[in-house]
C-alpha cells in the first residue's frame, strides 16, 4: 500500500505556504486556510485529501499499462521532476515546452526517431563516411534533440494524463491537453485558477522542498501501480507454464486454441515563503 498521506509531513515541508494575498486567485478560497503576514496559508487537510484522490487515480493509470507525462520548466523544479519520474519510468519534460508536443505528437514523433537514425548511422559506420563539418553538425542535432525530447525517447503515443507543477508556467501544455482530453494533475497555488485541471492539489509550487515531498508521494503510487501490473503479469505465468507442455503434448488442431487461451493480454525543513511570482 502506498504510504499515508501526513499533514505533519506536508507542514514540514512547507507546503502550506501560498502566494501574496493580494496575488491570489479567488477561485482558490476553497483551499484557503487563513492569511498570515500577507501570504495565504493553504489547508493542508483539504491538500492531503486531493493528494490521496490524484494517487487513486495515478495508481490506476500506471497499473493499465498507460503513462503520465510530467512537465516542470520552472528551475527549482527541473530537477527533482526529472529524478522522480525517472525513478518512475515515466516520461517527462524539464526543458522548454516543443509546442505541438501532444496536439501535433506525429511531428514530434519524426523528431525523436531522428535520433534513433543518428545512432543507426554510428553503429553501422556511415557516419563516419560524412565529412567533418557534416559529422559535427549531426552531433549537434543529436545533442539538441536529447536535450530536448531524450526524455520522451519511449513514450510511443499520447500520455493518458500530465502531471504539471505551476499550471500558470504551463499554461500552453494545459491548453493542449484539454484540446485533446486528456486529464491533466497539477500542483495549483493560490495565484492560479484550480478550474484549468482536473486534479488540483493545492499546495505551494514554488519552493523546492515542497515540490520534492508532493513528487514523493505522486510518484510512489504510480510505482505502486505498475508493481501490481508486474505482479497480475506473474501470477499468469505458471498457467502458461502448466500449459506449455499439455499444448506441445496434443495434436496440432487442439494447439492453436491453447495458444490463444493462455496468451498473456497487454495493452499498447526550513520552510521558505513563497516567491512573488
Amino acid at each position: 500500500m502506498a504510504n499515508k498521506v501526513e499533514v505533519k509531513d506536508l507542514l514540514e515541508a512547507g507546503v502550506h505556504f501560498g502566494h501574496m494575498t493580494r496575488k491570489w486567485d479567488p477561485n482558490m478560497a476553497p483551499y484557503i486556510y487563513m492569511e498570515r503576514n500577507g501570504i495565504h496559508i493553504i489547508n493542508l487537510y483539504k491538500t492531503a485529501a486531493k493528494i490521496e484522490e490524484a494517487n487513486e487515480a495515478l495508481k490506476k493509470i500506471a497499473a493499465s499499462g498507460r503513462k503520465v507525462l510530467f512537465v516542470a520548466t520552472k528551475k527549482q523544479a527541473k530537477d527533482i521532476v526529472a529524478e522522480k519520474a525517472k525513478a518512475a519510468n515515466m516520461p517527462y519534460i524539464t526543458e522548454r515546452w516543443p509546442g505541438g508536443m501532444l496536439t501535433n505528437f506525429v511531428t514530434i514523433r519524426k523528431a525523436v526517431k531522428k535520433m534513433a537514425t543518428i545512432d543507426k548511422m554510428k553503429k553501422d559506420g556511415t557516419f563516419m563516411t560524412l565529412s567533418k563539418k557534416e559529422r559535427l553538425q549531426v552531433d549537434r542535432l543529436r545533442a539538441k534533440l536529447e536535450k530536448n525530447l531524450g526524455s520522451i525517447a519511449d513514450m510511443s503515443r499520447l500520455p493518458a494524463a500530465l502531471f504539471v507543477v505551476d499550471i500558470k508556467a504551463e499554461h500552453i501544455a494545459i491548453k493542449e491537453a484539454q484540446k485533446l482530453n486528456i486529464p491533466v494533475f497539477a500542483m495549483v497555488d493560490t495565484n492560479s485558477d484550480p478550474r484549468e485541471v482536473e486534479f488540483v492539489i493545492p499546495s505551494n509550487d514554488d519552493a523546492s522542498k515542497s515540490i520534492d515531498k508532493i513528487l514523493t508521494l505522486v510518484t510512489n503510487a504510480i510505482i505502486e501501480g505498475l508493481s501490481d501490473r508486474g505482479s497480475d503479469k506473474e501470477a499468469d505465468l505458471p498457467v502458461a507454464e502448466v500449459a506449455a507442455p499439455v499444448a506441445q503434448a496434443t495434436t496440432e488442431v487442439v494447439a492453436p486454441v491453447t495458444a490463444e487461451v493462455i496468451a498473456p493480454v497487454t495493452e499498447t525543513v526550513a520552510p521558505a515563503p513563497a516567491t512573488e511570482e
